[in-house]
Formats: C-alpha cells, structure tokens, sequence
C-alpha cells in the first residue's frame, strides 16, 4: 500500500519543515525584539505552531505504522516511533514552560522572560532534531 507510507513521509516532512523554520528563522528574530514585544511575538506563534505541529507528529506516527503493518521495514516502525516522540517531550519536557510563559502578561515581561523563550528555543531544537530522525527513518524506508 504505497499511499499510506508516502502521506506518512510527507506528514513527518512537513512537522520538520515547520519545527527547522521556527528554530532557525523564528526564534532567532524573535529574540532580537525587546522583551514585551519576545513575549507578545511568541504566545500566538505558540498557539499557532502547536495546532499545526501536534497533529503533524500525530499523523506521522499514525501512517508510519499503518506502512510498517503493510510492508514491514523496520524504518517505518522507526520513524512512526521517533515522530510519536516528539508527544511525550512535549508534555513533560517543555509544556512546563510552555504553561509559564502563556500565563504571563504583557506586563510581567523582562529579561528573565527572554531568557524563558530562549530555553524555550533550546527545547525546541530537541523537535526539530526529532523531526528529521523520523522524516530520514521514513525516507530511508520509502527507498529500501
């Protein structure tokens, strides 16, 4: 079943493709902004790019493993299991942070905020290095 293990490549593709541009293009010119103006950038970029990049992971994961049931390659087992990953490093590893700096208001902003978002960025790194060890599991397993 080809459709399957291709949505799931284009799927991982499109969560690393979202996670690389918010390491290396958003996060860098959002903390070239003074500290009000970080925090305000970042909560709706937040919002945002969790609706788009949780059910990316999600799917991925899903379609990887309906495409190692159907061929059986390790690396769509690989893949769908790294992407899934990107779940539960979320919730424990950066939601903690995550919650702290979206109940924060525009008037509790500081260098110390700053410096929560450029954690926050570090963290982040961590998805994007994720998103292109699954997206590479998959592709690997597409051309095998």
């Amino acid at each position: 079943m080809i459709l399957p293990s291709s949505l799931a490549l284009i799927s991982a593709a499109l969560f690393t493709g979202a996670a690389f541009y918010i390491s290396v293009g958003e996060q860098p010119s959002r903390l070239a902004l003074d500290d009000r103006a970080v925090l305000l950038q970042w909560q709706p970029a937040y919002r945002r790019g969790y609706a788009m990049q949780a059910p990316l992971a999600a799917i991925a994961f899903a379609l990887g493993m309906v495409a190692w049931w159907d061929v059986r390659g390790w690396q769509w087992l690989a893949g769908a299991l790294v992407m899934l990953a990107n779940w539960p490093y979320t919730l424990l590893v950066m939601m903690p942070l995550n919650k702290r700096l979206m109940a924060m208001g525009e008037a509790d902003a500081s260098p110390a905020t700053t410096e929560m978002i450029r954690r926050w960025g570090t963290l982040h790194a961590v998805r994007t290095v994720l998103g292109v060890i699954g997206t590479a599991f998959f592709f690997w397993a597409s051309y095998r």
